[in-house]
């Protein structure tokens, strides 16, 4: 048991079967909670399964990019209303941008999005990459989440 639960939607056909999408979900937040110590209490988050065009306007309005991008996370501010207190905020992810990558890179596609997924999460978690130490300390951790999924290391 993990301690996540999620709602997902998906806005592109491309990205396959829901049921398949809920099992990788799943997959990333078993691996998660077996490494990540300060998971809140049953923390529940959304993830759109999206495209290019949707991540871009997502990227300009929040982050004033006008590009699309492979995952965004927001985290909520929890606390802001105890209703959601264990509401640890929403990621989007964008289908050819993530296969791009994938292709480009030698991975599979499925192995790709399981680290976009958990990467998103970790977000919402408060890791961030902004400076090289956090950095060092987010990758290292993805490395041993995905690792326990049975994902190389997606930095090598």
């Amino acid at each position: 048991m993990t301690g996540f639960s999620f709602d997902s939607v998906c806005e592109d056909e491309r990205w396959g079967s829901e049921k398949d999408l809920e099992r990788l979900v799943e997959k990333a937040c078993t691996a998660i909670s077996a490494f990540v110590d300060q998971v809140p209490g049953k923390a529940q988050f959304t993830i759109l399964f999206s495209n290019d065009a949707e991540l871009q306007e997502l990227n300009r309005q929040w982050r004033g990019q006008d590009k699309p991008t492979n995952v965004l996370s927001f985290p909520s501010l929890q606390g802001a209303n105890p209703e959601f207190a264990n509401y640890i905020g929403d990621i989007a992810l964008a289908f050819e941008t993530i296969v791009r990558e994938a292709n480009e890179q030698g991975k599979t596609s499925e192995d790709h999005i399981l680290h976009m997924i958990v990467h998103g999460i970790l977000h919402l978690l408060g890791y961030d990459h902004e400076i090289e130490a956090d950095a060092q300390t987010m990758e290292n951790l993805e490395r041993g989440i995905l690792a326990r999924a049975g994902v190389s290391d997606p930095y090598a």
